[in-house]
């Protein structure tokens, strides 16, 4: 599959909806079985996954298989049937599959955001409603960037009332997931301002997604426009999202500890490379007198480094896991400004290790490790792409600000 030239404006030509799964998606048992079936997952996406990457093939029968393992619930609460695993058992998982496939890893992303935001803000009738939904394998997308307001958080979707359901006007970008999935969550504004999530059905009149995706990296997350024509959106499924950054809640380092864990898994994908590279087909420099090219002390020093450095991303993001865990289970100020804290710190060195390992492989693995046939650049390409999410330059100020100053991170979805 080559890269979509539709037209934006061409709705005609939009990507038709995909059917919910036949069956009951698995009900994950505990954080033990999480990780066995990441990892068993994992091993069947790494095959074709640099094929995916090279004919941008989306990976609808992968996206199935994860979301029907019951990954995609694991932080659905015991009181609704789900599994609540540990949100350092939660980031783990994103990094094994995302080391296998970053693209998959992102998919999830703002799924699982989602479903810690209707545990946060909805009701208990809304939660028992949409976490059934999760629980059977619905999958959500997502609707919230925009392409041209001047900031981030500056939304022009809006909804208006119309008696049982509201009825959504704007236009989306970034919309990672949303071709493939069941229900689609949408940031829009209600009169007074405030950002909700109206979850439309995939397939309702006036919702149109188009594959415009055209980025040299994270090429398969299916991330594309969202046209939205007087979307009619049930009142049940209005989610008062702005809630989550009316007072201190992990929502918005639990959007981003998924963000971490997409980046560090990409690092291990690049090192995993370097190494099988460097093992089986990189040649010794002429003027080492060595054999093989495993045995060069610069790149034994080199690889080391980068390992070390891995593991303290990896180590950070346990740490992040555990310190939002603990935001869940009692928000307030401190708890939620630890979790922030830290997870901005595994934000910093994932994003460092995640561009530094995708660099240094093509350094260490040498000029063959350049070719098509390799399509090693996909790494880099990904590392690169995913890390503008959220500048790490603003990371370092967030901090700064709170050890120096005592000044609490910002509440919102990028903090």
């Amino acid at each position: 599959m080559t890269l979509s030239q539709v037209n934006t404006e061409n709705a005609a030509k939009a990507v038709p909806a995909v059917p919910r799964p036949a069956e009951r998606a698995h009900v994950i048992k505990d954080d033990g079985e999480a990780i066995a079936v990441a990892r068993r997952l994992a091993a069947e996406f790494v095959q074709g996954s640099a094929k995916r990457d090279r004919e941008r093939i989306w990976p609808v029968a992968e996206l199935d298989d994860f979301s029907q393992s019951g990954l995609w619930s694991i932080n659905v609460p015991k009181a609704f049937g789900g599994p609540e695993v540990s949100y350092a058992t939660l980031a783990q998982v994103i990094e094994i599959i995302s080391a296998a496939d970053s693209s998959i890893g992102q998919i999830a992303q703002n799924h699982l955001g989602v479903v810690a935001a209707i545990r946060t803000v909805s009701d208990l009738e809304q939660q028992k409603l949409l976490f059934t939904e999760v629980l059977k394998g619905t999958r959500f997308g997502n609707a919230f960037s925009e392409f041209g307001s001047k900031r981030a958080v500056d939304f022009e979707t809006r909804f208006t009332d119309a008696g049982d359901h509201v009825v959504v006007n704007g236009r989306k970008f970034y919309s990672s997931g949303a071709l493939l999935a069941h229900l689609v969550p949408i940031v829009a504004l209600d009169d007074q301002g405030r950002a909700w999530y109206a979850i439309a059905e995939r397939d309702a009149p006036g919702l149109t997604v188009i594959d415009d995706w055209s980025s040299f990296g994270q090429r398969t997350t299916l991330s594309g426009t969202v046209l939205l024509d007087n979307v009619k959106v049930p009142k049940t499924h209005l989610v008062p999202g702005y809630k989550g950054y009316e007072v201190p809640t992990a929502d918005g380092a639990i959007f981003q500890i998924i963000q971490v864990a997409v980046d560090t898994g990409i690092a291990q994908a690049a090192i995993d490379e370097t190494v099988a590279f460097v093992r089986t087909k990189s040649r010794a420099w002429v003027d080492s007198g060595l054999d093989h090219a495993w045995e060069d002390p610069y790149t034994i020093q080199a690889v080391g480094d980068l390992a070390l450095r891995l593991h303290a991303a990896q180590a950070l993001l346990e740490k992040a896991g555990r310190s939002i865990d603990r935001a869940v289970l009692d928000p307030n100020a401190e708890t939620v400004a630890e979790a922030q804290i830290v997870t901005a710190e595994a934000k910093i060195l994932s994003t460092e290790i995640a561009i530094a390992a995708t660099n240094k492989l093509f350094e260490l693995a040498g000029t063959r490790s350049t070719l098509a046939e390799h399509n090693l650049d996909r790494h880099w390409r990904n590392a690169r792409t995913h890390t503008l999410h959220d500048p790490v330059r603003w990371k370092y100020a967030i901090l700064g600000k709170y050890f120096l100053n005592g000044e609490k991170p910002p509440l919102h979805a990028w903090s």
